[in-house]
């Protein structure tokens, strides 16, 4: 795989991750998608879901199945890289906590995540 191909990859994950951020009826779905790759078992992800996505947002879901179809590294580390952070982590299970997901972490974990997040 090319250089400029992963480069493309990694734009597209960085788009629906900020998308994911939003609140949207697009944004929930994109946030489930990235939820479900940074964790499968805890948070399942319905493919007729996809359904619901605009021709722009669906080419960036390609993108990032391809990119993390056989991963080096997690989802989660490539926006460590992305962003330039190391809590994507914690960010990615307040996500699940923001998008009322059963499986999220508790009220008191996630006021724990974005304190040290905020320090």
């Amino acid at each position: 795989m090319s250089a400029a191909h992963r480069e493309e990859q990694l734009a597209a994950l960085e788009r629906l991750w900020n998308v994911a951020q939003r609140d949207t009826g697009q944004s929930g779905v994109i946030a489930r998608f990235l939820l479900g790759l940074y964790n499968g078992p805890r948070f399942a992800f319905d493919l007729t879901n996809f359904r619901r996505l605009d021709h722009g947002l669906m080419g960036d879901v390609f993108k990032v199945l391809v990119l993390d179809w056989q991963p080096e590294v997690e989802v989660h580390e490539h926006l460590n890289r992305i962003v330039g952070t190391r809590d994507m982590g914690k960010r990615f299970e307040l996500l699940a906590y923001d998008k009322g997901m059963r499986q999220a972490c508790t009220c008191a974990e996630a006021r724990q995540m974005r304190e040290a997040i905020a320090s």
